[in-house]
């Protein structure tokens, strides 16, 4: 480190010592080198506690390692907090060094030391006014996820967890990066998930997993327990599951025959009871964009827990659906709509949700909708049951579970049957002509409804 750096830094941590009592702080340090001070401000909006005042700064010195070293001046700023440096004393906000002959500092020193603090106090108001409505139009701010504090692991702890990420912990590797086995002191096993430098997702993806995941809790979800940051190196820490991903049952021959009927169906009516949560249950309205096998993880009795909500999105209260110019998920289980236009919502996790049905149901993941639009158009569905599960099951529960599947993986969003636990009897399901983008559709064009009584469903 440079003599500025290792300055800069004992100039913030006395300065945001300062601010946890008053949230402002200005001041200098001398320098060794040509550049004779370094001057700093750091602030917080008085909408903040003061502990939590000192955590938003210290993620800016946190930015400034990773970003910023050796600069010679610059500002990162937070909706609610903002460091600034300068190798001069901006604003005129710095007494110059005092004379040794004792001459008194001048009117106008003072007079410009007023006026500075009254510019620093309206930018502070500014600010504050500012991140308001910051936080009424996103869901990704940093702020909110520093203001967890008692989520925040040291970076010590997470190396001494995972024996410092060794090979022998390293459970598998995916878009965020790879994924570690670890132990804390009292015992406890977790998940590490390590942010790759090389990694298709990156900082967002990160700040949103923490903000979001850090919000809900539903025993169908996978419970974050904390993250760590530190320069580059950006960790999530999760409960650990060790019966890993639904896809590692579903795809693999001799795991296969270990899920019957009945834990089939427990799984999809425990990732039902996810959904369900997400978008209508909890105090947010979340949208993950990415349901498939692979972030279905399962803990020791088969139960399912929904994960990886790196690409999720938050709705606002009276929002139904939203379009991005960023397509992101796993092709296969997204929906038409989404794929060709960017559109989104409750509605194509619907999608999603029950295309990763069909995968328990048959066990493969090949053009699956249109697989089993065919069956049913040739009355065949008992064809793409899974050989695993032999003959251990109720044949008319798993035909009603495929006919409601296909009712969720409609072309239009509309005609998609919305999510429920609980399956109303009579009059039952109720299809109507709309469109012919099916064979169901198709089928259909005699002009009369068509109607099929469904029981509740429930495993034997």
């Amino acid at each position: 480190m440079t003599d500025l750096d290792n300055k800069w830094e004992a100039l913030m941590i006395g300065l945001i010592d300062q601010a946890s009592t008053l949230y402002y702080a200005a001041g200098t340090r001398k320098l060794d080198s040509s550049i004779s001070h370094v001057y700093g401000v750091v602030q917080c909006s008085r909408d903040l506690s003061l502990e939590n005042c000192t955590h938003c700064l210290q993620q800016d010195v946190i930015e400034y390692r990773s970003c910023c070293r050796g600069r010679q001046g610059g500002v990162i700023s937070r909706p609610s907090c903002f460091i600034r440096w300068e190798v001069y004393p901006f604003l005129d906000l710095f007494d110059p060094p005092l004379e040794t002959d004792g001459k008194k500092i001048s009117t106008g020193t003072v007079v410009a030391i007023v006026v500075a603090l009254v510019v620093v106090i309206a930018l502070g108001f500014a600010l504050w006014r500012w991140r308001k409505a910051y936080k009424a139009s996103t869901t990704d701010s940093v702020d909110d996820m520093t203001t967890s504090g008692s989520l925040q692991f040291e970076f010590k702890a997470i190396e001494a967890a995972t024996s410092n990420f060794h090979s022998t912990n390293k459970l598998g590797h995916g878009g965020f990066g790879e994924v570690y086995k670890g132990t804390l002191p009292n015992g406890t096993q977790v998940a590490v998930k390590r942010l790759s430098k090389k990694s298709g997702q990156g900082e967002e993806e990160f700040k949103n997993e923490v903000f979001l995941v850090a919000k809900l809790q539903h025993k169908n979800l996978v419970r974050l327990l904390g993250f760590s940051v530190k320069a580059e190196e950006k960790i999530l820490v999760y409960e650990f599951l060790p019966n890993k991903s639904l896809d590692h049952f579903l795809f693999d021959p001799k795991k296969s025959s270990q899920l019957d009927w009945t834990r089939r169906y427990n799984i999809i009516e425990g990732i039902t009871r996810g959904i369900l949560y997400l978008h209508q249950d909890s105090r947010l309205t979340i949208i993950h964009r990415d349901l498939k096998a692979g972030n279905i993880l399962l803990d020791d009795d088969l139960n399912p827990k929904i994960a990886d909500f790196g690409v999720a999105r938050n709705f606002s209260v009276d929002q139904t659906e939203a379009t991005t110019g960023r397509v992101v998920g796993t092709f296969g289980y997204m929906p038409p709509e989404y794929v060709t236009s960017g559109q989104f919502s409750t509605k194509s996790d619907v999608y999603s949700f029950e295309y990763c049905s069909f995968n328990e149901t048959d066990g493969s993941i090949s053009n699956l909708v249109t697989y089993v639009w065919r069956l049913w158009n040739n009355e065949s569905l008992l064809e793409m049951i899974d050989p695993a599960m032999e003959e251990n099951y109720d044949r008319n529960e798993v035909i009603r579970c495929i006919h409601i599947g296909l009712l969720c993986v409609q072309e239009n969003p509309a005609d998609r049957q919305p999510l429920t636990l609980h399956i109303p009897q009579p009059p039952g399901f109720v299809f109507r002509v709309r469109s012919k983008s099916n064979p169901l559709d198709e089928r259909l064009q005699s002009g009369r409804s068509t109607s099929i009584s469904i029981t509740c469903v429930s495993p034997r």
